[in-house]
């Protein structure tokens, strides 16, 4: 059963948010991740900090593409901060940061809300500014910081000095070999947590954050012959942030958030999605530069109850079909979207591309198809 909530735009936030200001990954090696996301992710390396700025633990890379921002930070050394969290969990999400109109404000609403503190507001300066910052704790070992950038014009944070891309990709940008970029901005981060305490987690978005809940996802609606999940999606009052949020239900067999709590060693950010203009141009290029994504069996594409459902969209279905592309319709509109493979070793991490035509939803047609070509890819690596 699926429920889909009303969409309202809030005038009484209590926690107003600005948008994502960046996702934080730690990883065992920053420089190797950052050539990653430049080749295969188009991304543009920005701004850099490390051993020569004087910060003796890590080197940190800040990537960008359009409004999407992450920064890959791993240790120099084995008691560096934030090594034990590779260790645990591998590669892996550890800050969702959001950008919020007042640092202290919110920080204190969450606080009083019951949220955990892991860091009090506190300012980074140098000669391009001010940066407001606080950290809050949420699922697992996964924080939000709490950033106000209005009063800094510096490359990232203070102690980040600007960097040339990694990857010069203007040749084949201006040659049509690529796009200019690959994708413009996150549209959303699904977080994995532990069977029974999903409605804990939205019960938190909602206390500490005043984020509502969009939409929900159980029973049929998420399931396969095999295994199955329930999910529930959170979001702030604008819609510019959304968590969806997953828990494994009870099935035959290991469901794919039971492998992702067992390999990642506890909850945590599961998936990435990210919004482009062009998903044929994206995924044409990522596949170029050695992605992987899931695969779509044809008889998706020859469902004739799919092609009376989605009816006409911008690109032809064979179009879709060959590069394994989703489809799906709502009441508002439709939306295209693909998912990768697992971007590291451990099967944890991955990314979606979602190119939104009105649809404000997540692809609940596809949910089975989706959740099928995961079980192959689980059954292929013996974890089903």
């Amino acid at each position: 059963m699926t429920q889909t909530m009303a969409h309202e735009t809030r005038t009484d936030d209590v926690f107003p948010v600005k948008g994502v200001d960046h996702l934080k990954f730690l990883v065992g090696n920053a420089k190797q991740a950052a050539h990653y996301y430049s080749t295969a992710f188009g991304m543009t390396c920005v701004a850099y900090r490390g051993p020569e700025q004087g910060y003796r633990d890590h080197a940190e890379y800040v990537l960008t593409s359009g409004g999407a921002r992450f920064v890959v930070t791993g240790a120099v050394h084995a008691g560096a901060p934030g090594a034990d969290h590779v260790t645990k969990h591998g590669d892996g999400i550890q800050d969702i940061a959001l950008e919020v109109p007042d640092v202290d404000k919110a920080y204190a609403h969450a606080i009083a809300a019951g949220a955990r503190s892991v860091a009090e507001p506190y300012d980074l300066k140098d000669e391009h500014g001010t940066v407001r910052v606080a950290s809050i704790a949420t699922y697992g070992d996964t924080v939000h910081s709490l950033i106000d950038r209005s009063g800094y014009d510096g490359p990232f944070l203070p102690g980040f000095v600007s960097r040339a891309p990694i990857v010069d990709r203007q040749p084949a940008i201006d040659a049509g070999l690529q796009p200019k970029r690959f994708f413009q901005a996150v549209d959303h981060v699904v977080g994995n947590v532990e069977l029974g305490r999903m409605d804990e987690w939205v019960e938190f978005y909602r206390r500490v954050m005043g984020f509502t809940n969009m939409a929900e996802f159980i029973g049929d609606d998420i399931a396969t012959d095999y295994s199955a999940l329930m999910s529930k999606v959170v979001a702030d009052g604008t819609r510019k942030v959304k968590f969806p949020l997953n828990e494994p239900a009870v099935s035959q067999r290991k469901s794919q958030i039971d492998e992702y709590l067992e390999f990642y060693d506890g909850p945590g950010a599961q998936h990435i999605a990210v919004a482009t203009n062009d998903i044929i141009a994206s995924v044409d290029a990522m596949r170029a530069a050695g992605v992987q994504f899931l695969d779509t069996p044809d008889s998706y594409y020859e469902d004739p109850e799919l092609r009376a459902r989605i009816g006409n969209v911008r690109v032809p279905i064979d179009e879709l079909q060959s590069r394994k592309i989703l489809v799906d319709r709502d009441e508002d509109g439709y939306l295209l979207q693909i998912f990768t493979s697992p971007v590291q070793d451990r099967p944890t991490v991955f990314f979606e591309l979602i190119e939104r035509h009105g649809s404000l939803g997540f692809g609940k047609g596809n949910f089975k198809a989706l959740f099928e070509a995961i079980e192959r890819e689980q059954e292929r690596r013996g974890n089903l």
